[in-house]
């Protein structure tokens, strides 16, 4: 992820986001789920903490510009699937926000509700608040294209009637 923009709003607008993200997640204890995730890539301050979270957490696997490994589609030696692309030529788009969120708070095989899976993508619970796993997808959603950012409006619409 890209430096974010250096202003003297951008302390204030990181806590704002921290806190107006944190409302909007209603955690559920009994299932270990958040019920209605919804990234919002069209709010400034929520985006200009996802874009700074990226460059700390996530860039040195899955690319400054959201590039991913190279042959990430391909198992390396040990088994494991390089880090996919968070552009719009990855998958990532192909899934649902409540999935996205589960799998970067808790792993992909819990978040799967596999036994184990050979990931090499660590589970962000207990590193990222809520908030900063939800300002991370912001982000993420923010730099794909229109396109692409409607076909998982839609999805999203499908997989969640409450939407």
């Amino acid at each position: 992820m890209a430096a974010a923009k250096k202003s003297w709003t951008a302390a204030l607008s990181t806590a704002g986001a921290v806190a107006a993200v944190g409302a909007l997640m209603p955690w559920n204890a009994d299932r270990g789920t958040v019920p209605s995730v919804r990234l919002r890539p069209d709010d400034v301050a929520v985006t200009a903490l996802g874009q700074k979270v990226y460059a700390a957490q996530c860039a040195a696997c899955h690319g400054a510009r959201l590039e991913g490994q190279p042959n990430w589609r391909e198992r390396g030696p040990d088994g494991r699937l390089p880090a996919p692309p968070h552009d719009a030529s990855g998958h990532t788009w192909h899934h649902p926000d409540e999935l996205l969120f589960r799998i970067t708070k808790l792993g992909l095989a819990k978040a799967a509700n596999l036994a184990s899976f050979g990931s090499s993508m660590p589970a962000y619970e207990g590193v990222l608040t809520d908030a900063e796993i939800l300002a991370v997808l912001s982000w993420i959603k923010a730099q794909w294209p229109p396109s692409i950012r409607a076909k998982h409006d839609e999805m999203n619409r499908s997989s969640s009637p409450q939407r």
